[in-house]
């Protein structure tokens, strides 16, 4: 049994949060908090977030034990993308993307 948590619609790069996502897979949620708490960057923020969430649905929806729990997987899939222009020299336009990310959490119990 698994339990998951993602959160839409983030306003960060889905390759900032990557960076963070494989910093913790695997890893125990303790261990993987502790990791997060101390990872200067606002994707670790969101992250931390949502990975509190999956512990918090596998305490009390799947009954699972949180000394038991490890991240089984974390990812950062991209959302919409906010267009926008830019103005440029002779006129022209420059296109700016501000990217969306869907990040979410996967933890299971270890046997």
């Amino acid at each position: 049994m698994e339990a998951r948590a993602i959160a839409k619609y983030i306003r960060i790069s889905p390759l900032k949060v990557n960076y963070i996502c494989n910093e913790i897979r695997g890893k125990q949620v303790d261990e993987a908090l502790s990791i997060l708490r101390f990872t200067p960057k606002k994707g670790a923020k969101e992250l931390e977030k949502v990975l509190n969430s999956a512990i918090a649905n596998a305490e009390n929806n799947f009954n699972m034990d949180r000394d038991n729990l490890y991240i089984k997987e974390a990812y950062a899939n991209d959302g919409p993308q906010l267009k926008r222009w830019r103005p440029k020299a002779k006129g022209m336009a420059y296109p700016l993307i501000k990217r969306t990310s869907h990040i979410g959490v996967v933890v299971d119990e270890k046997e």
